[in-house]
């Protein structure tokens, strides 16, 4: 197959007709083809496009700033604004020039952009803008960016409403192709009206990618022959009475715009109704095309349509609707059913048009014809929903066998949605290294207010922090709050782009009022929530001191990862103070005690921000990382609680569960360097193995599916890994075949390690593409490249069971969970087991593709690629690998890796052996331990105990096990399960990790075989530890003190090992600290607990002795978090003991 000429330029080359965008990409060329248009015209037009950011137009100004050398020689102005409704009034000053005989245009057309919070902060200037109106050849068109489903906002958003109210005809776009043809109609809409006419922007349209045409010529407007315009036309003019206005907007420019409609016709009669037309359906938008999926689940096509009546009515202007398109498309109807999501805005002008006429037909959406719920205006609407409502009505009037079944099917699929739980969840989390990981922590007994942005995450979180307010207002509700309450002080988040927009005034307001809080303030470098963006205009640390100072803080602390970077002689305001985030907790403390309004300043760099610039070059990426000896670790946890960082994963091993570094998605913070505990080390000069992309390998063509209808695949995944890239590189391989594609993303609050899913939809020709969103057993394939997002609710009951087709990634990614609880487990078994029961043992192929892809590249980004080519070979992708393999090349990033995990994944699917032989062979990290014999399990542990400290101690050992084996045998014949639980416990108190054993394995062969799994080579390592007899205490704390240490600390370590003889004896220097003697306590108290199980096991209290024998599982960690281990078990293990002693059955109960 031949594939098209494309290059990642045609989206804004006006001479390319057949383009591939996004819906946001979209705008940008709406831009310039509004002005090239008004060029052909002889019009010396210029444009302007201003507005804030915010889901699902966040990444709008990320386009125009991408596209910055193409609108250079252009006279389109891009120009981010402070916030909303200053960008309208900017807007509304574009309109200006030319009025005043200023202009250096003949007119300057204008785009606002803003999702609905700040549409609604936006409703004044709006309001004085529409009734202003705009120039002749200006125009303005406004983009409402709404979150229906509240994906990524603090509500849920409608914006239509609040147009009305301002008297703002709306279109509604159905697609990225009406973004362009709704996008042009508008403006030219807008100049002969005079209004602002405005454009509903949602996530499956404005954030969908789809091949379009962009032909300049594509969309024709006339002007109404018919309409009288009034004396002086509709345009803004200077010295205009506001009731002049008013009365120009209500008795011309409506009328104006229903006549505009009434000549161009945008909207459109899709299904006539056949000779008797009975039901219609009118729609617009993004219910659109739900409701054409509807059709199509249905098996109702035009033909099926014509026989049973059904017309459909397509609207491109939802208000204000033009009557006589409705009462023509209500003739002879006896029903007609509204599909909209939200409130209902279209029902009500129906109702209210058909009113009176004769054969007034019933018409339901929002409700049924009973008055309950139809189409609820909760949440979002999808293809199913719709085709049950339509399905119902089919089937009252007519009996049709094939939408019954079908009917009956997704009821079914609905109902399994509705009764499905998630087996396991995502939750949305903080990337690695985010400085909120560290930032949100308030001091014990303070409480703090979420802000907008990232760290609205932290209530997810165990940080005393609840509750929040509209952004710009943070703060406020505490200066109603304080003088009811018992509380003195709390913290108040806030970000320094929301401080920017309007958070400014919540401060002078706090400060105003005299009640005690302090505004954290965080000065990330970057947007982050949105993409990354810079804070508009110049946000510098000493001017916000300053500005806040200004407003009235009477204390300021500065909170830095580097704080070198501020002088202390610097231009501060008096009563500043510079600090290093490590003490962070003594600023809050103090701030916390300080009346009136104090600002705790934090400045560090977004994380993902950071992996961007040094992925470009343009942030020096620091020469360490972070390893963890897995030996010497305990699996306790306190990094993950210090950090809060997820790069730090789970690891099983022999000897139980340990910590690992995830090296790909590290981002280097060293936050968990603070984790009480010896096994970290920083590796200096590290140097990967070479992971070669030369595969070496031919591959046969895969036989590809069919395209009957449109093909569905539904990608699951975690956020920061890949999942969108999969989606993109789906799309443009579809677009350079020709097909027609769609593609959107669900990512909402993902980040790093939250749930991210990609729907695609692939059909012959773009006119074959409808709802791109996978309903309910819509999915043809899924491509699981995380289990816990493929094992949710509705992931499983997208799959269509016989027909979706699984590839599941067995990897276990961890949820940010894990990082405050040590003992956090993913039920792996049962995700597997649902996705597999679901789809069909045969159509569901599983795949430990993280670790195989990691093996075989070297990088975990790999993963999603292979899953990608797994399923391509396997038949299950309508696409050629030329075409994906071209798309690679398009996006131009790792290329070489990106094409050889396409192969491997391949390969995967036709030599599974021989991809998981080389990737055993180039991996070397050994798999995870399986059951053990209890014979091997004490063996093993035997060897240790004789190398920990000499054989007559693991002989000790031996005969403990050997007495609990023996009275095992006669309790309980056949079991060994008390058996294992004493070999393990008693082995990790008996090889306790002291300052001897630390030594040793830092200095034996074990160490250096971890490294060489990971590592090439390297220049130095690095130490962190806290000498017993050296270590300082942190009086905040109460912690001994962490100190680095240099590679000559290993011939320290191995001087160290040899002394370990001296263990126990008087000459031992450390046998009198406090760790040294609750080691020797708790050996003695379980040495004591097995003699009693050994001496009172029977069969009636055999679950007893083993729930016994397992009590010091928990007692892990080093100094301070060991002693608070055992202070906590100590009462769980007296509960066991006695459970066991009167011969009860153990009752589950977590230690506290």
């Amino acid at each position: 197959m031949a594939l098209a000429a494309v290059s990642l330029g045609d989206k804004y080359d006006l001479g390319r007709s057949r383009i591939l965008l996004t819906g946001t990409q979209a705008i940008v060329r709406l831009a310039l083809m509004q002005q090239a248009r008004d060029r052909r015209m002889g019009k010396n037009t210029a444009g302007y496009v201003t507005g804030y950011r915010g889901s699902p137009l966040g990444g709008l100004d990320q386009q125009f700033a991408r596209a910055a050398n193409v609108l250079a020689p252009t006279d389109i102005v891009f120009q981010p604004a402070v916030n909303e409704d200053l960008a309208a009034t900017a807007l509304w000053g574009t309109q200006q020039a030319e009025m005043r005989g200023e202009g250096r245009f003949d007119g300057v057309f204008g785009i606002w952009y803003g999702k609905g919070p700040g549409v609604d902060r936006s409703g004044d200037a709006l309001k004085h803008a529409n009734l202003a109106g705009v120039s002749p050849w200006g125009g303005v068109l406004a983009l409402m960016g709404d979150d229906h489903t509240c994906e990524s906002s603090t509500t849920a958003h409608q914006s239509e409403y609040a147009f009305v109210d301002a008297m703002i005809p709306i279109l509604s776009p159905a697609g990225v192709q009406e973004i362009l043809d709704y996008g042009l109609f508008g403006i030219a809409m807008s100049r002969f009206t005079g209004l602002w006419v405005g454009l509903k922007c949602v996530k499956d349209t404005v954030e969908s990618t789809a091949t379009v045409d962009g032909s300049l010529d594509r969309v024709t407007t006339v002007i109404p022959g018919a309409y009288r315009m009034p004396a002086g036309g509709l345009g803004i003019r200077p010295g205009d009475p506001p009731l002049a206005q008013e009365e120009r907007l209500h008795e011309s420019k409506i009328a104006a715009a229903l006549a505009f409609l009434r000549v161009n016709v945008p909207d459109r009669l899709v299904l006539s109704g056949g000779r008797e037309p009975r039901l219609g359906i009118i729609t617009a938008g993004k219910s659109y095309l739900d409701t054409r999926q509807a059709l199509d689940d249905l098996g109702i096509d035009e033909a099926r349509a014509a026989a049973h009546g059904i017309k459909l009515l397509k609207l491109a202007c939802t208000w204000p609707l033009e009557p006589n398109t409705i009462r023509h498309f209500g003739q002879r109807l006896e029903k007609i059913i509204v599909v909209e999501e939200k409130r209902g805005l279209i029902e009500a002008q129906v109702k209210e048009i058909l009113y009176g006429t004769r054969n007034q037909p019933v018409v339901v959406g929002k409700r049924d014809e009973a008055g309950e719920w139809l189409l609820p205006s909760k949440g979002a609407l999808d293809s199913n929903q719709i085709a049950i409502a339509i399905g119902d009505r089919v089937m009252e009037k007519f009996q049709d066998m094939q939408v019954d079944r079908k009917l009956a099917s997704l009821k079914a699929a609905e109902a399994r949605l509705s009764e499905g739980r998630d087996i396991a969840s995502r939750g949305f989390y903080f990337c690695p290294g985010c400085p909120y990981n560290t930032s949100t922590v308030v001091p014990e007994g303070s409480r703090a207010y979420a802000g907008i942005g990232c760290h609205y995450m932290v209530q997810r979180m165990d940080r005393s922090t609840e509750g929040y307010t509209q952004m710009g207002a943070e703060g406020a509700n505490w200066v109603g709050e304080a003088p009811f309450s018992t509380r003195r002080h709390v913290f108040q988040n806030i970000g320094d782009g929301t401080y920017n927009h309007s958070g400014s005034l919540a401060i002078r307001a706090a400060a105003i009022s005299g009640v005690n809080i302090t505004y954290r303030i965080y000065v990330n470098d970057a947007v982050a929530l949105t993409g990354g963006q810079k804070v508009d205009g110049e946000m510098s640390v000493d001017r916000l001191a300053a500005e806040v100072r200004a407003e009235g803080a009477g204390r300021i602390i500065i909170v830095s990862e580097e704080p070198e970077r501020y002088p202390v002689n610097g231009m501060w305001p008096p009563g500043t103070t510079i600090l290093h985030r490590d003490d962070l907790d003594t600023a809050q403390k103090e701030l916390a005690a300080t009346d009136g309004l104090s600002v705790l300043i934090y400045d560090q760099t977004c994380a993902a921000e950071k992996r961007r610039r040094r992925k470009r070059g343009k942030l020096a990426d620091p020469d360490r990382r972070v390893v963890i000896n897995e030996l010497v670790c305990e699996g306790c946890g306190d990094c993950g609680v210090q950090s809060n960082c997820v790069a730090i994963t789970p690891l099983e091993t022999e000897f139980g569960r340990k910590r690992a570094i995830d090296q790909s998605s590290c981002n280097k913070d060293m936050s968990c360097l603070k984790g009480f505990c010896p096994s970290f080390v920083t590796i200096h000069g590290a140097r990967p193995h070479e992971r070669s992309t030369e595969t070496g390998f031919d591959l046969p063509e895969p036989v590809l599916p069919t395209l009957d209808g449109d093909y569905a695949i539904l990608v699951t995944g975690v956020g920061g890994t890949g999942v969108v890239t999969i989606g993109a590189l789906i799309a443009m391989a579809a677009h350079l075949e020709g097909k027609g594609v769609g593609a959107i993303d669900m990512a909402g609050l993902a980040q790093k390690g939250g749930p991210v899913t990609s729907h695609i939809r692939i059909a012959a020709t773009p006119a074959g593409i409808s709802a791109i969103r996978v309903a309910a057993g819509g999915a043809d394939t899924l491509l699981a490249c995380d289990m816990v997002v493929a094992g949710s609710a509705r992931s499983l009951a997208a799959i269509n069971p016989g027909r979706t087709r699984a590839f599941v990634n067995s990897h276990e990614t961890y949820p940010g969970e894990f990082t405050h609880d040590a003992d956090f487990t993913l039920p792996t078994r049962r995700l597997l087991q649902s996705i597999a029961e679901r789809a069909g043992e045969g159509n569901t192929r599983t795949i430990e593709a993280t670790r195989t892809a990691t093996a075989l590249l070297g990088d975990a980004i790999a993963t999603n690629m292979f899953m990608l080519g797994l399923a391509l070979q396997s038949g299950a992708i309508p696409l050629s690998p030329a075409s994906i393999e071209r798309a690679i090349e398009l996006n131009g990033v790792d290329v070489a890796m990106n094409k050889a995990a396409l192969a491997w994944g391949r390969r995967a699917a036709i030599d599974p052996v021989a991809v998981a032989e080389a990737s055993d062979r180039l991996g070397g990290r050994p798999t995870e331990p399986g059951r053990q014999s209890l014979d091997a399990i004490v063996e093993r542990r035997v060897q240790f105990l004789t190398a920990y400290q000499n054989a007559a101690y693991a002989k000790r050992f031996a005969e403990a096990i050997g007495a609990i084996r023996q009275a095992e045998r006669k309790a309980s014949p056949g079991r060994d399960d008390l058996s294992a639980a004493a070999a393990r416990n008693l082995f990790k108190l008996m090889a306790m990790k002291d300052e001897y054993e630390v030594a040793r394995l830092f200095t034996d062969t074990s160490f250096e075989r971890q490294l060489r799994r990971d590592f090439a080579s390297w220049d130095k390592l690095e130490f962190h530890l806290a000498p017993p007899l050296l270590a300082q205490t942190d009086p905040e704390t109460g912690r001994p003190v962490k100190s680095s240490f240099g590679p000559w600390m290993r011939t320290g370590f191995r001087w160290l090992a040899r002394f370990r003889r001296l263990r126990g004896t008087p000459f031992d220097p450390f046998r009198y600290s406090a760790d040294r003697r609750l080691e020797r306590q708790l050996l003695a108290d379980y040495r004591e607990t097995l003699a009693l199980i050994a001496g009172q096991v029977t069969p009636g209290n055999y679950g007893a002795a083993v729930a016994l024998a397992q009590y010091p599982e928990k007692i892990r960690g080093y100094g301070p978090v060991r002693q608070e281990a055992a202070a906590t078990v100590a009462p769980e293990a007296a509960r066991r003991r006695a459970a066991f002693v009167a011969g009860r059955a153990p009752v589950a109960e977590a230690a506290e």
